[in-house]
């Protein structure tokens, strides 16, 4: 049995596709636990313990393309209103954290 060469260049089409899908998801988990360790500093709940991917770009960090990733997530402080937050990911780094402006629970 031979290989063709459409063959072999669509098993690596394959390989790339489930290796880009592996990074990705690996970068979500990060994005997740950042988000997570944000909140917790800023005493908010995140809600629903997930944050969804919104936009991907490709973008030159130094001299490298990385992507580009923002996840965008949804956080209460009274339980009752709910805000949303983005979070900005440069490959496997966290760029920013942002919160949308909410009300402190003052009732402590």
């Amino acid at each position: 049995m031979a290989f063709e060469l459409s063959d072999i260049a669509l098993l690596l089409v394959f390989v790339f596709f489930i290796y880009g899908a592996w990074r990705s998801y690996a970068v979500k988990e990060i994005a997740l636990a950042q988000t997570r360790k944000h909140c917790r500093a800023f005493d908010v709940q995140l809600l629903d313990e997930s944050v969804v991917m919104r936009g991907i770009w490709l973008k030159r960090d130094g001299g490298t393309w990385r992507f580009r990733r923002s996840y965008w997530f949804e956080f209460t402080t009274t339980g009752e209103q709910r805000y949303h937050g983005v979070i900005m990911m440069m490959g496997p780094r966290v760029e920013s954290i942002q919160l949308e402006p909410h009300r402190i629970d003052e009732s402590e």
